[in-house]
């Protein structure tokens, strides 16, 4: 079973091409991380929002990402991380097309 992880929180910037261009290496880094299948880059320039969607093989690999991601955040001052993490109905999301095999 796979495991999402939906991440976000308050940032001030950068956002869109900024963004793309000073997160590259942390984009690619996540790749090396235990059990990531992949994430989709959530931003809100707006309402000052970002984060992430991410798709994991366990839950425990989804709970040690978010725990050291959480850390991470914090020293960068980044405050008022939510995080959560749910099961995927597989079969139901395969009906829609969902990315997940």
């Amino acid at each position: 079973m796979n495991y999402l992880l939906q991440v976000d929180f308050k940032m001030d910037g950068p956002f869109g091409e900024e963004m793309s261009t000073g997160f590259a290496d942390l984009a690619k880094s996540i790749n090396n991380e235990s059990g990531v299948i992949w994430k989709i880059w959530t931003e809100d320039p707006a309402a000052k929002e970002a984060g992430g969607i991410y798709l994991f093989e366990t839950k425990e690999d989804a709970e040690k990402y978010l725990a050291m991601h959480s850390d991470r955040l914090t020293s960068f001052g980044i405050t008022d991380i939510r995080g959560k993490i749910l099961e995927v109905n597989e079969a139901l999301s395969l009906i829609n097309n969902a990315p997940i095999k």
